[in-house]
């Protein structure tokens, strides 16, 4: 039953002091009262005040997870972020329901980092919290009518309960309890609130408000021999089993091999493995076990694997390798931040190795962080090489056990002590204790900034601030910098390395430019092929060589067509049209998750002349198989990639030539190391190019750079071609010279001239309504206050984004710029104020939905 006084049940007491192992058992006494300001997992701006009941005042800390009441019945797992004696201003402070924790799981430089992420990315403690524990951490509230066994219903009159209070009390007799669904499903009314209480006033029913915990240990049975058995019993129930049941023998014989039951001090021996070494089936076990002869206990296993085997020593450096060490041991006497600008295949990784095993002999952790799940299968098989079961891998596609396992160890400091942990940026969140150094590989990826939904931190900046309250060190890597860390390093607020040579004197690939608009003039185009990327290709496999070809759109085409009407499907929901999906046969909707048949004839016009039109990974993979019908063809992009283990398992096919073409998205970009790869294909450069938003051009050179740089990575000079209708655009130009500063030149001068990062931080207002009218109406007024409050030259808007509509709902961004100096946490005290007005003035205002994003990418 819910508690809002302070007479706390006895068994919740118990339990608490069970965890705590306090020996004493009760004792009532004067205590100071105490408060607890907890952090709900509700996007509320505020942090809400809970009383400690007295005999808990020992037992509460900050970092604590706790159960408590925040509405009219509903229960929330809270984080406690301060402990005080001041009662909350205004209100009533309830009582803490519960404490779920012995210890505290998030330590004090972890809340530091939360409050900078909610201050810089304006956004609620809440929404920081739902972001950083995992949903194993966090609980799920339900309330159960519970049978009050100690009701004997026969000394009750039959007026006692009204005919519906009866009706209720014999279904709990049946079922001892109920949720309210079943309640209202029973008694065929929606308000039962009156009966429950009615049964509860009179003793016949209990309220369980149960919290059940996400997390559950992994369990395996393990098998020995039962105690009470003596080596003179053994021998003769050995005799007896191979006159009468030799079976039985055999799993007791194959019991005794494995547990090495011979030398005195037999082990455990798993259920599994001695069915499968016996080739046996439970029940032969089973009838060991009946006859006192074998014993099956569950033991807690942790579900992540660690690497066995020999630990390999670190490669010897290159000369320019060590030279750039050297450089970044005495940058990092005066600067947090290196950045390391490497071109592709100059050895980055094995620098990060060498610091990482410095840093773990002083006996501190390192982070290293990668932008995409599918780097991580290559990297962590080097360092478990390496470091053995010290490497840690945290990111969405291990299971939320397997996150919360490593969230565990790393608080308890037991069983697995992580020196390194592998993850994407979430694991920024996790609760290290001493970080020594932060590796952020790929540092220019646009996969580090969080979109959706809040908190929309950015992986890189805030590992740069998570390292400063360690007092930790970064090292940022890319062989494509960001427009945004190359100028801090050339400015001097980091420091910068480079690698300008390839690793063990390999070439930089050859690039050849295609102009696919001259080759279909001549109409030589084959398909979506140029002839001399398929010579190439055709090369490539005759000698065993491996091809990887990059096209940045999944599905099978953009769009489809009719010809005589040009109609095109959109999606119901959302301004765009709809992509088709040839293998499931379905046009698909790519931001609200919408799907539809495919139309025979034109809904427009009736004809079913319908075309497909333009091209994506899936049609690739399908005309490769008509070209080169004998090759192996294989698909990386988030279609394939959905299942748990698909990553790694693509990657290693092709690591072990299993694959012979491999097509994909951004994927196959981004710092993936393979021998036998001698031509890379680009093919349609121009579409990313031409996109209205200001970092178009370098994510464009990015994307095809880091792309190239997958040929030719160990034995032989590889060759890059790149399919475009503009041969002659300065990205392609400079993709083709490999010129990042020409690139960053002519970028930097755009940015300065119109003022854009990294000369002014954006915050970007996306306004959102199901009503039309409304947005375009209010959010005009919503642009004049900020005007007001920033300046009419820092705020730009209100202007319909290129997708205009989006699960039915109308879009409107404003966006505001601030000098680089002048952004601080006056700007989200300033944008609170001017939102807070702004919905007051009415109810179709405090209708809209307003999401913020700073420093959007």
């Amino acid at each position: 039953m819910l508690h809002t006084n302070c007479s706390i049940p006895v068994y919740k007491r118990q339990k608490l002091r069970n965890i705590a192992d306090i020996p004493q058992y009760y004792k009532m006494q004067e205590r100071t009262t105490l408060f607890a300001d907890v952090i709900l997992p509700l996007a509320v701006p505020n942090l809400y005040t809970y009383r400690v009941p007295n005999d808990w005042n020992d037992l509460i800390k900050t970092g604590q997870r706790v159960v408590v009441q925040f509405g009219k019945n509903k229960l929330y797992t809270a984080l406690v972020r301060k402990i005080h004696r001041n009662p909350p201003p205004g209100y009533q402070a309830k009582y803490i329901e519960d404490i779920l924790d012995a210890k505290p799981i998030v330590n004090d430089i972890q809340l530091n980092f939360w409050d900078w992420i909610t201050s810089y990315y304006l956004c609620t403690p809440g929404d920081v919290f739902n972001a950083a524990l995992p949903s194993g951490l966090r609980f799920s509230s339900e309330t159960r009518i519970v049978r009050n066994d100690e009701l004997s219903l026969e000394e009750l009159t039959e007026d006692y309960f009204t005919e519906k209070e009866w009706k209720l009390v014999f279904s709990l007799q049946e079922k001892s309890e109920l949720s309210i669904d079943e309640v209202v499903e029973i008694l065929g009314i929606k308000s039962v609130q009156p009966i429950i209480q009615s049964l509860l006033t009179k003793g016949a029913a209990r309220v369980k408000e149960e919290v059940r915990e996400g997390y559950k240990p992994r369990t395996e049975a393990y098998v020995q021999l039962s105690s009470s058995i003596t080596e003179k019993e053994l021998q003769e129930i050995m005799a007896t089993l191979e006159k009468r049941a030799y079976k039985q023998l055999e799993v007791l014989m194959a019991y005794m091999q494995l547990s090495e039951w011979h030398t005195g001090k037999p082990k455990n021996v798993k259920k599994s493995k001695l069915l499968l070494q016996t080739e046996s089936s439970a029940s032969v076990l089973d009838q060991l076990v009946n006859k006192g002869i074998l014993e099956v206990n569950m033991k807690e296993v942790s579900r992540l694997a660690y690497t066995e085997g020999e630990i390999q020593k670190a490669n010897p450096l290159a000369e320019f390798q060590q030279e750039a060490l050297v450089k970044i041991d005495t940058f990092f006497k005066e600067k947090d931040v290196v950045l390391l600008h490497g071109v592709t295949s100059s050895g980055k990784t094995e620098l990060y190795m060498q610091l990482i095993e410095r840093v773990i002999n002083e006996g501190k952790q390192v982070l290293y962080l990668l932008p995409e799940i599918a780097l991580t299968s290559q990297l962590v098989q080097r360092l478990k090489k390496r470091w053995g079961n010290k490497v840690g891998v945290y990111h969405s596609k291990y299971s939320d056990n397997e996150r919360v396992e490593v969230w565990n160890a790393l608080v308890k400091n037991e069983d697995v002590q992580y020196s390194v942990i592998v993850g994407t940026r979430s694991s920024l969140f996790l609760p290290f204790a001493s970080l020594g150094l932060i590796i952020v590989d790929e540092e220019h990826d646009s996969s580090y900034k969080q979109q959706d939904p809040a908190p929309r931190y950015h992986a890189r900046d805030s590992a740069i601030y998570l390292a400063h309250v360690h007092g930790a060190k970064v090292i940022l890597g890319s062989a494509t910098p960001s427009l945004e860390s190359y100028y801090n390093a050339a400015s001097g607020k980091y420091d910068l390395v480079e690698l300008n040579v390839r690793y063990g004197g390999m070439e930089m690939p050859e690039i050849d430019v295609c102009n696919v608009a001259e080759e279909r003039r001549k109409k030589l185009m084959k398909s979506i092929f140029s002839p001399f990327l398929l010579k190439n290709i055709e090369d490539a496999l005759a000698k065993k060589e491996q091809v990887i070809l990059f096209q940045n759109r999944r599905g099978f085409a953009p769009f489809v067509e009719c010809n005589v009407c040009a109609h095109v499907p959109q999606c119901i929901n959302c301004d765009v049209s709809l992509t088709y999906h040839k293998k499931a046969d379905l046009l698909r909707c790519h931001y609200c998750g919408y799907s539809m048949s495919p139309p025979v004839s034109c809904p427009a016009c009736g004809s079913p002349d319908i075309k497909v039109k333009g091209f994506g990974t899936e049609k690739v993979e399908e005309e490769l198989l008509l070209f080169f019908p004998t090759a192996k063809v294989a698909r990386m992009d988030l279609d394939s990639t959905r299942a748990k283990h698909a990553h790694s398992t693509i990657i290693n096919q092709f690591e072990d030539r299993e694959i012979d073409i491999l097509v994909g998205t951004q994927m196959v970009t981004k710092g993936l190391d393979f021998d036998n790869v001698s031509i890379v294909g680009v093919l349609n450069a121009d579409s990313g190019l031409h996109f209205p938003d200001f970092r178009s051009p370098e994510k464009s050179y990015q994307l095809m750079a880091q792309v190239s740089g997958r040929a030719g990575r160990k034995n032989k000079r590889g060759k890059v071609i790149i399919q475009t209708q503009n041969p002659e655009h300065p990205i392609i130009k400079q993709v083709v010279e490999n010129n990042y500063m020409a690139m960053y030149t002519e970028q930097i001068e755009e940015r300065k001239k119109f003022a854009y990062p990294p000369f002014t931080r954006l915050v970007e207002l996306t306004l959102s309504s199901k009503n039309q009218d409304d947005l375009d109406a209010l959010t005009p007024e919503l642009a004049l206050e900020l005007k007001k409050k920033f300046g009419n030259e820092r705020v730009l808007g209100p202007e319909y984004p290129v997708i205009s509509r989006v699960n039915n709902y109308y879009l409107k961004n404003i966006l505001i710029k601030i000098e680089k100096e002048k952004y601080s946490g006056k700007v989200k005290e300033m944008l609170t104020e001017v939102l807070h007005a702004f919905y007051k003035k009415g109810k179709e205002y405090a209708r809209m939905r307003v999401r913020i994003d700073v420093d959007p990418q």
